[in-house]
């Protein structure tokens, strides 16, 4: 069933999921908004009708009453298309409490020129400011954010290339441990990557065979996922070695 995309919120800090769609044959509307679970609100409601099973109650703000208002008098412009799915970085600008970043990959994208440079025999440096800023910015809001990763001893080069840039990792405000590979070999982890935001969003991260990022994630907020991801994150960071303290095996 096609439907027809109205607008999103423009000025919403998760992805600007707020939306109205307008079904073309039927003109029925379809509001995509935040679930109301706060028990005075639902009690207001209830004042005036039931609320029954297979109803919900969903927030917009405000500020998106002139795209209900294009919705409703059909002046809307149809083949408008959305922003696209969040990725990590935009749920992490967003997260309120914690952000969990699982990493078990021993090569990543190894395009990057910072890394040509450094298997060239450069220093393969470069200032990582853009992410700093994020995790600073998530930091300051009282966002912990824990960073594990699993790897291979000896460890690749790119394994190498990545410890020495980690610092920049920890001085903005990130907690990052170290598992060697032959330390892990009893756990039960997910097969890809993933961070884990406020316990309740998994995105799944995925890689080319040669490391090369693919873009498209894929997420959920089923408990049962939620709660497997969770449990071996933390089986990870039980074990793992604290940055500082982890010295690269020759």
């Amino acid at each position: 069933m096609p439907l027809d995309l109205v607008g999103e919120d423009p000025d919403s800090p998760e992805g600007r999921c707020p939306a109205v769609y307008v079904e073309p044959g039927s003109g029925d509307f379809y509001f995509q908004g935040l679930q109301i679970t706060d028990p005075l609100v639902l009690a207001e409601i209830a004042r005036h009708g039931n609320l029954h099973s297979d109803e919900t109650i969903v927030r917009l703000p405000a500020r998106m009453a002139p795209i209900i208002a294009e919705a409703a008098s059909g002046t809307y412009e149809p083949g408008r298309l959305g922003h696209g799915p969040a990725d990590s970085t935009e749920v992490l600008q967003a997260a309120k409490h914690t952000a969990l970043h699982l990493e078990m990959r021993d090569t990543y994208d190894p395009s990057h020129p910072a890394y040509q440079d450094f298997v060239s025999g450069g220093s393969g440096w470069y200032e990582m400011s853009r992410w700093r800023e994020i995790v600073q910015d998530a930091v300051g809001r009282g966002v912990t954010i824990r960073r594990a990763r699993v790897v291979s001893e000896p460890p690749s080069d790119y394994i190498r290339w990545e410890h020495m840039l980690t610092s920049q990792n920890v001085e903005a405000g990130e907690q990052v441990r170290w598992l060697p590979r032959d330390r892990a070999w009893d756990l039960m982890l997910p097969g890809a990557d993933f961070w884990l935001f406020d316990h309740k969003l998994v995105m799944f991260n995925f890689c080319e065979g040669n490391g090369a990022e693919i873009p498209e994630e894929k997420s959920s907020n089923d408990p049962a996922v939620v709660g497997r991801c969770l449990t071996a994150f933390e089986q990870v960071w039980e074990r793992a070695i604290p940055h500082e303290q982890y010295k690269l095996p020759e």
